[in-house]
């Protein structure tokens, strides 16, 4: 495919309502080989939880479910390869997502390995954040533990969302429409980080509504984990579908 055509169209915040529409009917038409696929981030977050809980710092699960938003752009490859053969009418098998993973293209690593620089930035600063404001109390999990909160808990989760929104916006105007770009082959890395940005600026109102609604369905998915099997494949077709309606394809 051609890298030209990449100025962004105009989308409106009701454009998402169809988005997820899509993202739902992608999953329903191979839902096996999305949770499969969808698994392995689940069992990641399953490993960090149990960490998180074993350490006596339950409260920094939070982050670490917030922050899997900037690395998540890693994984989408996989999800991508589904979403556009099941638009083709072509065959998919548990396989496919884990192939076209493993095909990821060079600069969709680069972007990926970007993304993970600033997770650990956030991860660090929320680490000193928790230090300062709740200390060595132990606190492992008492299910719901996140109802059982004090003021230093929630002051916690307020200034850590208010330093991670700062690097999250940066990671989202980056990948939002620089990831589908590569994955298509339709510009090289400075050419899709270009334009994803400037469809961010340009639909501003909607790519943050946009951005929230991802952002608090993974974060809700990710703290109730099984949920993550439905909700990651969905709202990643539904990014795939936004993307489409933001740079139809050229012929």
């Amino acid at each position: 495919m051609n890298n030209t055509g990449l100025d962004p169209a105009k989308v409106t915040p009701s454009d998402l309502t169809a988005t997820i529409k899509s993202g739902w009917g992608i999953f329903r038409a191979a839902p096996l080989p999305s949770a499969a696929y969808a698994s392995v981030a689940a069992l990641i977050g399953l490993l960090l939880l149990y960490a998180v809980g074993e350490l006596g710092i339950s409260p920094m699960s939070l982050p670490f479910a917030g922050g899997f938003m900037l690395i998540a752009p890693a994984m989408l490859g996989g999800f991508f390869q589904l979403a556009s053969s099941i638009q083709a009418h072509q065959e998919v098998s548990l396989a496919t997502p884990f192939s076209a993973f493993l095909h990821t293209p060079l600069q969709t690593w680069m972007v990926a390995l970007f993304c993970a620089f600033i997770f650990l930035i956030w991860i660090t600063d929320a680490g000193v954040l928790y230090s300062f404001i709740i200390g060595g109390t132990d606190l492992p999990y008492q299910l719901p533990w996140f109802l059982q909160v004090d003021e230093s808990i929630t002051s916690f989760w307020f200034w850590g969302a208010l330093m991670g929104s700062v690097l999250a916006f940066i990671i989202f105007c980056i990948s939002a429409f620089s990831v589908p770009l590569l994955f298509e082959g339709r510009g090289g890395l400075v050419q899709a980080v270009h334009a994803s940005v400037r469809a961010v600026f340009r639909n501003f109102v909607t790519t943050m509504l946009w951005a929230v609604l991802l952002s608090l369905s993974i974060l809700i998915a990710i703290m109730l984990l099984p949920l993550l099997l439905l909700v990651l494949p969905v709202m990643a077709y539904a990014s795939f579908a936004l993307y489409r309606l933001v740079f139809p394809q050229t012929s």
